[in-house]
């Protein structure tokens, strides 16, 4: 038996020096301090790396039919007025996808861009095509001559003349607010001054090339916002000094699911754009406006969070403080050495 453990104790790989040999200096010390804030520092690191979650992409075919599409907007046009601002979407079919109830906000601007008055707005574009019929290819100001001059001197459009004047002469903006629900199909949704008819428009901006829709796009996005998440029109403005015309976006959504570690699922959108601008001529029929004209991906992308392992965190633990500590002794032993070599070489001359 007293050989069995006496073979046994030839596997030790810490063998213990007696404690008579064990000299402690300054120096290792110094190295175990700093060894030891090493270890700590790396400690925290790894253990908030652990903690910290990470995503991981997947792709599938999109599946999904008869769901509504939600577009958040938020939208600042600080040279047009709320009256004269209209909304408009259109699917691919031609059919209107404005909800009754969806929930669309003006807010009244001044020059300084602070709110000074609000407008609630609903079924702004089903009030217009009941008023003038509409056609993707023209605009709402391609009326028939008579129908807009039966208008034209009523009371009522000119009082609205006068106070769109006012509100330009003012400096007044509008901020446009809400949500639509449409369908899950390619359409557009523009703002514009598509709302009044021909004979009004052209007796307050005297022409489509005054029209100027420059605009601040503080939040365009296409269902809830989810950790990470980037809508790259955020944040644009486009200003127009001079010169009018109409902005398009071309927006290619990609449908998105979100899964949380705690298994919850968030259905959203995420969204890449392509911008282009065409000035207004002369002899431009159209009026300006601001387009988003949207494609939906066949493809969805689901996004999960995971945490890393248990066991991972325990192995990237070992070898940090583990590499640390070996580090650190070597370290040590090479200042002793040095040092009681420096020590020995003065004594020398000393003595010499």
């Amino acid at each position: 038996m007293g050989v069995k453990l006496q073979m046994l104790k030839n596997f030790d790989a810490f063998p213990r020096a007696e404690d008579h040999l064990l000299q402690k200096t300054q120096s290792g010390a110094v190295v175990s301090i700093i060894g030891l804030a090493i270890m700590a520092t790396l400690f925290v690191h790894e253990l908030q790396y652990y903690l910290t979650t990470y995503t991981v992409h997947q792709m599938s075919v999109d599946l999904k039919r008869g769901e509504t599409l939600p577009i958040h907007i938020n939208i600042t046009f600080p040279s047009l007025p709320c009256e004269v601002l209209s909304v408009d979407a259109i699917d691919m079919s031609g059919k209107h996808e404005v909800d009754l109830d969806t929930n669309m906000w003006k807010f009244r601007l001044n020059k300084d861009g602070y709110i000074i008055g609000t407008e609630y707005v609903s079924d702004l574009v089903e009030k217009e095509h009941a008023a003038h019929g509409h056609d993707d290819s023209k605009t709402h100001h391609e009326d028939s001559p008579e129908r807009t001059h039966s208008h034209g001197f009523a009371e009522d459009a000119e009082k609205k003349i006068k106070e769109v004047k006012q509100a330009l002469a003012n400096g007044e903006g509008c901020r446009v607010f809400g949500v639509l629900d449409v369908q899950r199909v390619a359409g557009n949704f523009h703002i514009s001054v598509h709302g009044l008819n021909i004979f009004m428009a052209q007796q307050i901006f005297e022409g489509a090339i005054h029209v100027n829709v420059s605009h601040v796009i503080h939040d365009l996005s296409f269902g809830p916002k989810y950790p990470g998440i980037h809508n790259p029109l955020d944040g644009t403005s486009r200003i127009l000094h001079e010169a009018s015309g109409t902005f398009k976006y071309y927006i290619k959504i990609v449908p998105t699911e979100y899964r949380y570690l705690s298994k919850k699922v968030l259905p959203t959108n995420q969204f890449s754009v392509t911008e282009y601008f065409m000035p207004m001529r002369e002899s431009d029929r159209t009026w300006p406006a601001v387009y988003f004209l949207y494609d939906l991906s066949p493809i969805t992308v689901t996004i999960k969070e995971e945490r890393r392992s248990f066991l991972h965190f325990i192995t990237r633990l070992c070898a940090v403080l583990g590499g640390t500590f070996a580090v650190t002794g070597l370290l040590d032993r090479w200042m002793y050495r040095l040092l009681d070599s420096f020590t020995k070489t003065t004594s020398r001359s000393i003595l010499r």
